[in-house]
């Protein structure tokens, strides 16, 4: 059982991180890749809507992961 727990806990702990704090991360970060996918979808559609918002959000979820 131990052996299942640290499964949650090494990699989060690798990044000083608890398991909920990294949970909040990894899922905000999701979320955003999502948005930048729907403008990306919709700009490849449409392309004179969203020109700039999917490679500004890679762009701020890269910073926020090289800076955390």
């Amino acid at each position: 059982m131990q052996h299942l727990a640290r499964r949650f806990t090494d990699h989060p702990a690798s990044v000083d991180e608890t398991y909920l704090e990294h949970m909040r991360f990894a899922a905000s970060f999701a979320g955003k890749l999502l948005l930048a996918g729907c403008a990306a979808t919709v700009h490849a559609i449409l392309p004179w809507m969203f020109e700039k918002t999917a490679s500004r959000i890679i762009r701020d979820l890269h910073h926020r992961m090289e800076n955390r």
